[in-house]
């Protein structure tokens, strides 16, 4: 049992930022839409989104490798990478809340009342983001979680207050407080929405309720329409540049942490002198600066005396929009993206053509990996092959984002294992019908059944009994089948069940050590089954000696 700190448990973080990622991808277009302060580039709901989706993909990556990660090290693995994965204006702040917000919760008395002490996090929260931009202005996010913070005070005071009531009343004030935008800053009254920002912190609060309480908030999946003021839109929107800069700079910063205060209030003078939207976050030696700029080279050369710059990233507000205008003219031709456990099994998808992205259980692809292998093959219909249960859900964040940003018809076929995604390709044809292929590869993919064999590395309880460390286990169609004290024995097992079925094809991936293994199993198969072909390939994959299929 997960031991409590102020009502709070890693699964309930876990739980809270997968709904936060999926709401905001379902609001991402409606919030990019609303996007026309600072700069009308309608990127506002993307940028979020990706910021929470790193912070959700790793702190899942986390718990994979170590199932027994503490709340306090799940906490910080979530802040770390919310602000290494931050995108823009928006999504830098988000991070600098989420940050603070854990920061005050790890620090915090245990003994401390729940709901007080959640209610001080989401100030702290606050007072952080209004400390990192550059200069603060009210009607965006800082309003709106000013609001939600405020409320979320108020109500921890109330006799016999849980967290669920702060929870429920910061999220409910944030609303209010969203609709209030436009009276605060004339461009949104000008252009007839609410501020993009806002509404986005709105969604990731509703979702922080919703974990709380398990009720949806009435605004859950508003339209777009419920969130505009009936007035006609006085923003050109084909001239991202009319009075500010043309460029948008983002880097993070490594500065050495005994200096860094000094050293980031140096930074931040000099990038408010280049330009504005200045938002700088971090702490202990990491930073991510964000700012609008028309002198790109002087705006990294500030970074360059602060510290060490990397990841930069340089977007020209104009180019942006021609880019999205003409992106779909420059893609052609269909490729296939598989996420792959080894070497071999790259090397095998690669010969059949696709774009290899790395993967396996400890290593499982981001949703911006697979984001950026998905749009940077340059094709027109893409297939995603994710080959991994963990896998299937980024790969379809990651798909729906492309989609929306670059004009690619994606489609993900939800292979959960890799010989299913061997099975898939193998009948993938690119002069069909788009459609066509991927009711092929799909229907190939379920029709094969697949095993593995593998060893425990822990005491446990199984579907199939206890294990022990060192046993050999069988995995049939995801799930521990067999124990056993000999891999062989339980290999020959796990393929005898898939083939009771029937069966014209086995495929036989072996990992890292399970050469020999392979061979002698095969050779078992050929035995005792002649009228099956059996196909053995080197997977170079760890933990599995052997990866196994039947078709």
């Amino acid at each position: 049992m997960e031991p409590v700190t102020h009502g709070i448990t890693l699964d309930g973080v876990a739980r809270f930022v997968d709904i936060a990622t999926d709401a905001l991808s379902t609001a991402r277009e409606e919030i990019d839409a609303l996007n026309v302060y600072p700069v009308p580039d309608g990127d506002t709901g993307t940028n979020m989104f990706l910021t929470v989706s790193a912070a959700r993909d790793a702190l899942r990556e986390a718990r994979a490798t170590d199932p027994d990660l503490s709340l306090g090290d799940g906490m910080a693995v979530l802040a770390r990478a919310a602000l290494m994965g931050a995108r823009g204006n928006s999504g830098v702040i988000l991070s600098q809340m989420l940050r603070a917000y854990v920061r005050h919760l790890a620090g915090a008395d245990i003994e401390d009342h729940p709901a007080q002490t959640i209610a001080a996090a989401m100030a702290e929260a606050t007072e952080a983001s209004y400390a990192a931009v550059g200069a603060p202005v009210e009607g965006t996010i800082l309003s709106v979680s000013r609001a939600a913070s405020d409320a979320a005070r108020v109500a921890a005071q109330e006799p016999g207050a849980r967290a669920r009531d702060v929870f429920t009343a910061a999220a409910a004030a944030a609303r209010v407080a969203l609709a209030r935008t436009p009276e605060q800053l004339d461009v949104l009254a000008s252009a007839g929405v609410v501020d993009a920002g806002g509404r986005g912190l709105c969604v990731v609060l509703d979702a922080v309720e919703t974990t709380a309480t398990g009720r949806r908030p009435a605004s859950w999946s508003a339209p777009l329409g419920t969130h505009h003021i009936p007035v006609a839109s006085a923003v050109p929107s084909d001239d991202l540049t009319e009075d500010g800069p043309g460029y948008e700079v983002m880097y993070l910063l490594d500065v050495d942490p005994a200096q860094e205060g000094e050293t980031i209030a140096g930074l931040r003078q000099a990038l408010a002198d280049l330009g504005d939207s200045l938002v700088v976050v971090g702490g202990d030696g990491l930073w991510n600066v964000h700012v609008h700029v028309d002198d790109v080279g002087a705006a990294i050369e500030a970074g360059i005396a602060a510290g060490r710059p990397h990841r930069v990233r340089v977007t020209h507000f104009a180019e942006q929009a021609s880019a999205t205008r003409h992106r779909a003219s420059a893609r052609t031709g269909r490729k296939v993206v598989a996420v792959a456990a080894g070497p071999g099994l790259g090397e095998l998808f690669a010969s059949a053509g696709a774009v290899v992205v790395e993967g396996g259980p400890g290593r499982r692809p981001s949703t911006g990996q697979l984001l950026e292998a998905i749009t940077g093959c340059g094709a027109a219909e893409v297939v995603v092959l994710p080959n991994d249960s963990d896998s299937v859900r980024a790969a379809e964040i990651a798909a729906r984002t492309a989609e929306a940003e670059h004009d690619v018809c994606v489609e993900v076929i939800p292979t959960r294992a890799q010989v299913q995604g061997l099975a898939a390709i193998s009948v993938h044809e690119p002069g069909r019908a788009f459609d066509a292929d991927v009711r092929e590869m799909t229907a190939t993919a379920r029709h094969a059944r697949h095993g593995a064999v593998t060893v425990a590395a822990r005491q446990a309880i199984t579907m199939a009994g206890p294990c022990e460390v060192g046993d050999a286990l069988g995995v049939v169609a995801g799930d521990f089948a067999v124990v056993g004290t000999d891999l062989e024995a339980v290999a020959t097992e796990v393929l005898e069940r898939l083939l009771a079925g029937g069966g014209e094809l086995v495929t036989i991936v072996s990992g890292e050590g399970g050469a020999e293994l392979a061979e002698r199993v095969a050779a078992h198969v050929e035995s005792r089954h002649p009228h099956v072909d059996v196909a053995v390939h080197d997977g170079g994959q760890p933990r599995y000696p052997l990866l196994v299929s039947v078709e």
